[in-house]
């Protein structure tokens, strides 16, 4: 039987000097540690703390029934940072009245995802960082600390080689091109290093992930690492079929482990997604291909139908994932998961010159980049707000701006609909998408006087359609990494929020056309034909036409 208790996970961070703006006491006649006194405007309530709601973990560890004092060393001990899982009162006592089991409800729901001060936050991932040597080195020291297993990465450089790999000081050395190092010594480390030559993969934890892992006693891994570090990016071509097909071979080679694109026809669907000679297949609608015999791959690409989503990496990044001993495919799950960031595309934040307290009708179409923007909320509040709008995008080109608050999706009001529903609405819009957006300002003034904001306030039937694309002026600045959001918020929020997920399934920027390869000698002379439909077997591979 599904249990009617749904705990709430609020991580809060504080500055130094600042208090997390809420008491945390006990009663008479009241069981738990009880929230009171929450400060408005404090973390504690931008978080969504509430009065009368009892604290049940803090960072992990159940203290329901602790001591009043250990719970507060917990706290404290947290630093700047502390996660809680809370419980409404109502809740909390129905619980008690009826014995539910608090400290098993906590962990009955492993994935839910913190919110950090009003805005949910992804579960903490270890890093995956690639670091070329430069001439200084690699720009880092290892330290070790008494009584705590592992090496720490220390005095890294802020411009050298490991920071901009993403390397953070303090961050904990969980593997070294694939190995783990937890249990090796500072020399033993020192040897790997040197023994890698002019390039390394580190697996790196900083201290909040660690805390969180050690505290459910899991064990770190590469497969559960955040790749936005990386700098050579796995590519995600959507192609449709056309008169000819996709307009590319697939060959395996028996030489070199893998299935391969060759021969791309110039202005073919695939040469328009961006598929390179030589591109590894890795992954076909999100399912693995390295496993399968070249015959299973072409009728996987086949059952496709007209459509089909491909996942490849050139060898410069096979070779980089390779060595870091992980699959591409982590890239396809950061980039479909919709709580993760996923690629980080050129961002602008233009004046969008606009009538005073008028919305504005937004037509976007969609590119193989997608619609270019990213969809906020804010947790408690009803509404979606548009952020991190790509300099040139469909959004660009069609007027959205940072801070818009959304209204309208394909004509249907959305200012009550939860954010899940909101994106899904996006996602089957297909690739026309018609937006009603109103800035911050204009949207309080209707409400103050409440007035429905509607098509009709526009005064016009006119749309901002997409318009010719413009003259870059300069180069955009690139999106910095944060946490991404999920709930929810009918006005704009307090500045600079955590950007939610990028509303695009294919991220790769669409390619110039390329001359098509010219075909190879080695090929099997049956396959070559654009009628065939079966491929045969030569001294050095198989080839197939799509």
């Amino acid at each position: 039987m599904a249990s009617s208790v749904h705990p709430r996970v609020l991580k809060l961070t504080k500055q130094d000097g600042q208090s997390y703006g809420f008491f945390l006491r006990i009663e008479m006649g009241k069981e738990g540690h009880l929230v009171r006194n929450v400060e408005k405007g404090g973390p504690a309530e931008q978080a969504g703390m509430k009065d009368g709601d009892r604290v049940l973990r803090v960072n992990g560890v159940f203290v329901d029934k602790e001591e009043h004092t250990r719970v507060v060393e917990l706290v404290k001990e947290s630093g700047l940072s502390v996660t809680f899982q809370v419980l409404d009162e109502e809740s909390y006592e129905m619980a008690k009245e009826k014995g539910i089991s608090l400290s098993e409800e906590g962990q009955a729901r492993p994935t839910q995802q913190p919110v950090m001060n009003g805005v949910a936050g992804a579960i903490p991932k270890p890093k995956l960082c690639y670091l070329v040597k430069g001439e200084k080195g690699y720009g880092f020291s290892l330290t070790s600390t008494r009584g705590v297993q592992g090496m720490f990465l220390s005095e890294v450089d802020p411009s050298g080689v490991a920071a901009k790999a993403g390397v953070q000081n303090n961050d904990r050395l969980i593997e070294l091109n694939g190995d783990n190092v937890e249990s090796s010594n500072h020399e033993q480390i020192v040897d790997k290093v040197k023994a890698s030559g002019n390039s390394v993969v580190f697996l790196v934890v900083d201290r909040e992930a660690d805390r969180y892992y050690k505290n459910k006693q899991i064990k770190l891994a590469g497969g559960m690492a955040t790749v936005k570090h990386l700098p050579h990016k796995p590519r995600i071509a959507e192609l449709t079929k056309g008169p000819d097909g996709y307009g590319f071979y697939l060959r395996q080679q028996h030489a070199k482990l893998g299935h391969f694109i060759k021969d791309i026809d110039a202005g073919s669907p695939a040469d328009k997604a961006g598929l390179k000679d030589m591109d590894r297949l890795v992954a076909v609608n999100g399912d693995p291909v390295d496993s399968l015999e070249h015959e299973q791959v072409v009728e996987k690409i086949r059952q496709c139908g007209k459509k089909s989503t491909l996942l490849v990496v050139d060898g410069e990044t096979d070779q980089m994932y390779k060595m870091a001993c992980v699959s591409p495919l982590l890239y396809w799950d950061e980039v479909m998961d919709s709580h993760s960031e996923a690629a980080k595309p050129a961002v602008a934040t233009p004046s969008q010159e606009s009538s005073e307290h008028k919305p504005r009708l937004c037509l976007l179409e969609k590119t193989s980049g997608g619609f270019g923007f990213h969809l906020n909320a804010i947790q408690g509040l009803s509404g979606q707000f548009v952020k991190e709008v790509a300099s040139g995008s469909p959004a660009d080109k069609a007027g959205l701006a940072d801070d818009n608050i959304v209204i309208e999706v394909n004509g249907d009001n959305v200012e009550n609909k939860s954010y899940e529903e909101v994106v899904e609405m996006i996602k089957k819009s297909g690739n026309r998408l018609e937006m009603l957006v109103i800035e911050e300002a204009a949207y309080d003034y209707f409400k103050d006087k409440n007035i429905p904001i509607t098509t009709a306030l526009i005064g016009t039937s006119k749309t901002n359609k997409p318009a010719t694309p413009p003259v870059k002026a300069k180069e955009p600045k690139k999106q910095e990494d944060h946490p991404a959001p999920a709930p929810v918020t009918a006005k704009a929020p307090s500045p600079s929020p955590p950007p939610s997920p990028i509303l695009a399934a294919n991220l790769t920027p669409p390619h110039s056309p390329a001359p098509a390869a010219a075909p190879s000698q080695d090929s099997p002379k049956e396959t070559r034909k654009r009628s065939v439909s079966s491929s045969s077997s030569a001294s050095e591979g198989d080839d197939e036409r799509f």
